[in-house]
């Protein structure tokens, strides 16, 4: 019995000095989802990836392209009728009713909110004229953006064609053209939308599917689920944080509310936007000609750690003047551009612009005054 109270008793104490003395080790966050890539939203900058580039299914997250391109088809405020094409449309719905007439603005509220497959059709028929035609514009759309390793073959990415197909990135890249779009900021970030109901008394009302916008993480700002048998969980979401704002897209996650949450804490904890260049007059010029002459309009901010404000460089091109620039007015407006890089990588571009002086503008009382001064012989002081 001694021995088994001296070994307990040895155990106590050892136990005390690991709790009190030995270091504390915080669990590392690890990513559940099959593919992830994190970027930041005006650069594009990507700040994780986990096998970022690998074409996937991609279900539901599919409606950001479909919302987008009725946005920007300028007929948000035109009524929809539904097609029998559309209410035998499977999986999630808005339970649409044949024939029903529908605004298109409600119809994308209940596409992105409630993740319709029934208004990705009707949306579709709407805009493209066809489902067929509007997977063309699609597929344009996707093309013309510089999402290379995308196809699409319907508008709501249900899993009936093994030619609908994306990748984590080129999902980002989608969300980041869409995030410039107020109208699509607005509707992506809506946590609850009233839409009148034309064939009852009462209106519908959707509440957005998004569990980490209405509830989870307070700084989300939008984003679209998704889910199929095939594809699993997908999950594209926005966050924003003081300046920095930040795109996340996961697909096959088995615990992606939480995958997001701790690529958007690990990169808000890591990452600070600097200002590279700022909006004014461009000084150290050598030449004469453009000295106190030359400014750029817009800045340029990049996303970097502590250890990486010192990796910039900022190379200024400007065009050689010629003989007929002594007349000001033939001096172009851009007159050079500023290239940054981030280490060897040209990461920007910005125009130099060329200040012109702006002459005097003569009004028929000067015309007049100079012209009674050269009569009397009168000068400007009396």
């Amino acid at each position: 019995m001694k021995k088994i109270s001296k070994l307990l008793l040895l155990i106590f104490i050892i136990s005390f000095i690991v709790i009190n003395i030995a270091p504390i080790v915080h669990a590392k966050g690890s990513i559940s989802a099959r593919n992830a890539v994190l970027i930041e939203q005006n650069s594009g900058r990507i700040l994780f990836q986990k096998n970022a580039f690998e074409v996937r299914r991609i279900a539901s997250i599919t409606k950001i392209m479909t919302a987008i391109l009725a946005i920007e088809s300028g007929k948000l405020d035109e009524t929809v009728t539904v097609s029998n094409r559309a209410v035998r449309a499977e999986g999630s719905s808005i339970y649409l009713k044949l024939g029903e007439k529908v605004k298109l603005e409600d119809l994308v509220y209940g596409l992105m909110l409630r993740s319709g497959n029934d208004a990705a059709v009707a949306i579709a028929e709407h805009v493209g004229g066809s489902l067929e035609g509007f997977v063309y514009l699609m597929n344009q759309k996707a093309e013309e953006i510089g999402m290379t390793k995308s196809h699409f073959a319907n508008p709501h990415g249900l899993d009936d064609s093994k030619e609908h197909y994306s990748t984590a990135y080129d999902m980002a890249i989608l969300t980041k053209y869409a995030m410039m779009n107020s109208t699509y900021q607005k509707i992506a970030g809506t946590k609850v939308h009233r839409a009148p109901n034309p064939t009852e008394k009462w209106d519908r009302v959707w509440k957005n599917k998004n569990r980490l916008l209405t509830e989870k993480y307070k700084y989300t700002t939008g984003g679209k689920t998704g889910y199929t048998k095939l594809a699993k969980r997908t999950l594209v979401t926005t966050a924003t944080k003081g300046d920095l704002d930040l795109i996340a897209v996961t697909l096959n996650a088995g615990d992606d509310w939480n995958d997001h949450i701790f690529m958007y804490e690990s990169a808000f904890n890591k990452y600070d936007l600097a200002e590279v260049i700022t909006p004014g007059s461009v000084k150290d010029v050598k030449d004469d000609f453009y000295r106190k002459r030359i400014y750029i309009k817009s800045g340029v901010v990049y996303p970097v750690t502590s250890e990486e404000q010192d990796k910039f460089r900022v190379e200024y091109k400007l065009v050689k003047p010629k003989r007929d620039w002594k007349d000001q007015e033939k001096v172009p407006n851009v007159v050079g551009k500023a290239i940054v890089y981030f280490g060897d990588e040209k990461i920007e571009q910005v125009s130099i612009y060329y200040k012109h002086i702006e002459k005097k503008k003569t009004s028929v009382w000067d015309y007049f005054k100079n012209a009674l001064q050269l009569i009397t012989g009168v000068n400007s002081d009396g």
